[in-house]
Formats: structure tokens, sequence, C-alpha cells
């Protein structure tokens, strides 16, 4: 993987973003989604009491095991979510069925701009109900011509 230059800095979307620093071309990977590898027992014991605020370094890799990039998180935690990415993250399933040890990359699906923002579709799907309320937890602020206003996806 070649690494592509990218910078956090404020974002106009929420807080802290990642901008590109150099042009990236569609299908480039850019950066690995890191942090300490958890089971979804052990988030749920850690963040289980917190009420949800919609901010969230918390990566599902699979049905055991979840990124939580609140631990040892790098710049890729910073990415924002958008109703119109212009990435998207690429699961990496482990060749020996080692959930513990798939990856997440996030890759560009279109060509990037320097100093353009690095975004992604969060794909956030909740078991309880979509309550307008949560809606409103969840709320985008990505500003996309189509934005749903949530950063939750309709569950399947």
């Amino acid at each position: 993987m070649s690494k592509k230059k990218i910078v956090a800095r404020l974002s106009p979307i929420h807080g802290n973003g990642v901008f590109a620093d150099e042009a990236i071309l569609k299908g480039d990977r850019i950066v690995r989604y890191k942090g300490k590898v958890r089971t979804h027992d052990e988030v749920d014991e850690a963040y289980g009491d917190i009420d949800e605020n919609g901010h969230t370094f918390l990566f599902t890799l699979n049905d055991d095991y979840v990124i939580d990039a609140n631990v040892d998180g790098n710049i890729a935690r910073w990415i924002n979510h958008s109703c119109a990415p212009n990435c998207e993250a690429v699961l990496e399933e482990n060749s020996k069925g080692k959930g513990h040890k798939d990856k997440v990359f996030i890759e560009a699906i279109r060509d990037i701009e320097p100093g353009e923002e690095l975004t992604y579709n969060y794909g956030i799907v909740l078991d309880e109900p979509h309550t307008a309320k949560m809606k409103k937890v969840w709320g985008c602020k990505c500003g996309a011509k189509k934005c749903t206003g949530t950063m939750l996806q309709p569950k399947r």
C-alpha cells in the first residue's frame, strides 16, 4: 500500500476531519483504520453506560470484533461521514478465518483533489428502532445535496 499524504485538521462537517494533501486517484487505498481490537462484549462493558451522542470511534469488523479507535487509533478515526462520500471502508478478511485479524482500509471511490476532505458513509444500523430522536442523535451535517439528515442507514 503506497502511503498517501493526508492531514487532520478542523472540518466544516464536524470536529476534526481528514484532508488530502495531494491528489488521490479512484481506487487508491489511502489508510488503514487502526485501534484496539475488542469483542462486542468488551465494547459494551466499556461504553454501554454512556449515552449515545452521535460520535463514535468504534468500527464493527464482524460479528465478534470491533476496532476501538479510542485506544491506539490513528488518523483514520477523524474521517467524517457523508451521504455523498468520496471514499469507502473496505473490509479485508483474514485468510485463515481469524476474525480478530480482519482489517479495514479506507479507499477512494473517485478522484480526490488536494485540500478535499475525505469522507465515507458510516453505514450505521442500530438494533433498536430508528426513532426521530435517534436519527437526530446520529444527525448528519455533511451538507450533500441529497443528505438524508442522519448517519443511520435503513435496516436490512
